[in-house]
Formats: structure tokens, C-alpha cells, sequence
């Protein structure tokens, strides 16, 4: 009999795939941000950072990520659903995943400087549960890394 896995487990696998798209934006010259949105078990939307790309500051992996998952279900709600990011969102991306109404936010690493937990607390939906530090130091190492390479 198959073990059935646990939310950590989980919340580890739709984060590793995150990571992957985090890379994808690194190596396209972006802030290592990912995300994918998950309902039941499945990733309807994955996305990373295009602000460079589409010379567009709101192009944060979260909003193309909401987009992406509101045109795969056909509309703008997302309340069945999980965010799993890589860093913690900014405010702005915070007051987007309010208004989709997701249920979750799974994050790895956090941010100090521009999170939402800093400035913006309440911004998400009153339903909306947060887990924080998945996989934190992978995500971690991917920012520092990559701004380290920027520096050199």
C-alpha cells in the first residue's frame, strides 16, 4: 500500500518546481523569482520574473502566475488554489493574490526589504493561509548567488 504523501512533502515537490522556474529566469538575465499555482494536485500556472524581459515593472512571477491561472479556470477567483514562490511577495503582488481570493501562499525564502509581511500583513484575503521557509535555503541561495554574479 502506497504511503500518502504529507503537506511538507507536498509543499516541497510544487516548490522544487517553483525553483525551476526561478532558474529559467536567472538564466534569461531576470531576478530569480518563480511560481507555480497548484489546484487539487495539479499546476495549472507556472511563471517566473519577465520585468526585464517585458520592460514591465509589474511583471513579477506572481502576477504572471495569477494571470495565467485565472485564464486557465476561466475566471478571476483562484480560492481553491496554492502560490507556491520562491521569495517572499512584494506588497503589490500581495494585494493581486487577495483579490484572486487564493486560499494558500506557500513562500521559501523571505524578504526583507520588500515583503508584504513587512509592510502589508493584512493584504491578502482573511481566508488565505500562509507557510513560509520551504526549502528556504535553496531559495535563498539562488538570490544571493545571483546578485553576487551581478556585482563581480
Amino acid at each position: 500500500m502506497q504511503e500518502q504523501e504529507t503537506i511538507q512533502q507536498k509543499d516541497e515537490r510544487f516548490m522544487r518546481r517553483a525553483l525551476q522556474e526561478a532558474e529559467a529566469a536567472r538564466d534569461a538575465g531576470e531576478i530569480p523569482v518563480g511560481a507555480v499555482i497548484v489546484t487539487g494536485d495539479r499546476i495549472i500556472a507556472r511563471a517566473h520574473n519577465l520585468t526585464e524581459t517585458l520592460l514591465d515593472v509589474t511583471a513579477h512571477a506572481e502576477m504572471q502566475a495569477i494571470t495565467s491561472a485565472a485564464n486557465q479556470l476561466g475566471g478571476k477567483y483562484l480560492t481553491d488554489c496554492t502560490l507556491y514562490v520562491t521569495l517572499e511577495p512584494c506588497v503589490m503582488c500581495a494585494g493581486a493574490i487577495g483579490w484572486s481570493q487564493l486560499r494558500r501562499v506557500v513562500y521559501g525564502a523571505s524578504d526583507e526589504k520588500r515583503g508584504f509581511m513587512k509592510f502589508a500583513p493584512k493584504a491578502l484575503h482573511p481566508k488565505c493561509t500562509v507557510t513560509t521557509g520551504v526549502l528556504e535555503e535553496e531559495c535563498r541561495q539562488l538570490m544571493t548567488d545571483f546578485f553576487r554574479s551581478r556585482r563581480c
